[in-house]
C-alpha cells in the first residue's frame, strides 16, 4: 500500500518543515495551496522550491487542488459547513479531478507529502483530498511541521489520517 503524508506549516519555519520531510525520507512535496504565498520567510513557492531542491526534495504546486477563496473565507470565519460544501463542489470539477489524479499517480511512485498552511487537518481542505487518496488505496498520515525530531525513522508510530479527529491525534 502506498503512503501519503499531509502537513501544514502553521507554527513552523521552513527549516523545521524541511527537516520533518527529510526525517521521513519524503521525495516530493505537493503544495496544495491555491496561492503558494506566505508571510513566513522561505515558505512562498519559489523560495520553498529552492530550499527543497537543496535538500533533495522535489516540489510541485497543485493550484487546482487549492481551496478557492470563498472556501478559505468560510473556514476563516468558522463556517466549516460552507467551507466543506464549497470544497466538495470544487473537487467535482474536471480540472480538479485531473490534478488529483496526477498527484496520486506521482505519489504512487515517490514518497509524497501534501502541504498547505493549517497545522491541524481537521478543518482543512487537505483532509478532503486525503479522504480521496484513502479511497484510491493510499495509507494517509498527518504530520506536525514544528516537531521534526518526532519523525526520526525509528519506533515512533505516526497516527493515520482521520479527518474528524483533532490535532491531538497527530501529536
Amino acid at each position: 500500500m502506498n503512503k501519503l503524508y499531509t502537513i501544514g506549516y502553521e507554527g513552523a519555519n521552513v527549516d523545521q518543515l524541511i527537516e520533518t520531510l527529510v526525517n521521513l525520507n519524503v521525495k516530493l512535496l505537493a503544495d496544495v495551496r491555491e496561492l503558494p504565498l506566505s508571510r513566513k520567510k522561505g515558505l512562498s513557492k519559489n523560495a520553498l522550491n529552492e530550499k527543497l531542491n537543496e535538500a533533495g526534495i522535489e516540489y510541485r504546486h497543485y493550484k487546482k487542488l487549492g481551496d478557492p477563496k470563498p472556501g478559505r473565507d468560510a473556514a476563516k470565519s468558522g463556517d466549516f459547513v460552507t467551507f466543506e460544501r464549497i470544497f466538495y463542489e470544487h473537487m467535482s470539477k474536471p480540472g480538479t479531478r485531473e490534478a488529483l489524479s496526477d498527484l496520486l499517480k506521482v505519489a504512487s511512485t515517490k514518497l509524497t507529502c501534501m502541504m498547505c498552511f493549517e497545522r491541524c487537518a481537521t478543518h482543512c481542505h487537505r483532509s478532503i483530498i486525503a479522504d480521496e487518496a484513502i479511497e484510491a488505496g493510499f495509507e494517509v498520515f498527518n504530520l506536525i511541521a514544528d516537531r521534526p525530531e518526532k519523525y526520526l525513522l525509528n519506533d515512533f508510530s505516526i497516527p493515520r489520517h482521520n479527518p474528524r479527529e483533532s490535532l491531538t491525534a497527530a501529536e
